[in-house]
């Protein structure tokens, strides 16, 4: 079974059962949380701009992250050169830029410390997390204007998704603020 193909690259979706298991096996990690109420549907020039606590760590971790854009995904990957998963993906970049260790799995970040967000008071480099029945499945660093930065599956690439896109919306689970 292909362990990292959980998160659609297109409109297409798979098959319900399929779909089921492949979720609850695959992916970055879980966690049992509340889901938090997906994020409202928002003319992507409308996303509200909040200032980070801390502009130029904030302002790194962005163009950090932008800068992997297009880098292979690899199930358990944690570098550049290997690819990466997506809390491989956070781990790297804020390890990188802010010479700061977050826990390895979107399980264990979502639940680490950090007040968690509402949507619409997102701020650059904040973390945004996805999955269903409250369990966290994937995570994402977000970017700003209701876009984040993500490694979505095996065969893709990190990538910038917008919140809004339905997929997204309807798997939202939270966020939480790492730099303060």
């Amino acid at each position: 079974m292909d362990r990292g193909r959980h998160y659609p690259d297109t409109g297409r979706r798979a098959p319900m059962a399929a779909g089921l298991a492949i979720l609850l096996l695959a992916g970055c990690g879980r966690d049992d949380v509340r889901p938090a109420s997906p994020p409202p549907v928002v003319d992507q020039r409308e996303w509200p701009q909040v200032t980070p606590a801390d502009p130029a760590a904030a302002n790194a971790v962005l163009m950090r992250a932008i800068s992997l854009v297009g880098t292979p995904y690899r199930y358990g990957g944690n570098t550049p050169e290997g690819g990466f998963d997506c809390s491989g993906l956070v781990n790297y970049v804020y390890r990188d830029m802010l010479d700061l260790k977050l826990p390895r799995t979107s399980r264990d970040l979502a639940a680490w410390q950090g007040p968690k967000i509402e949507p619409m008071k997102l701020a650059t480099a904040d973390l945004v997390f996805f999955g269903s029945r409250g369990n966290v499945t994937h995570v994402g660093i977000y970017v700003g204007e209701g876009r984040f930065v993500h490694a979505p599956s095996t065969g893709g690439t990190v990538r910038l998704d917008h919140l809004d896109a339905s997929y997204w919306r309807s798997n939202y689970s939270g966020a939480k603020r790492i730099l303060r």
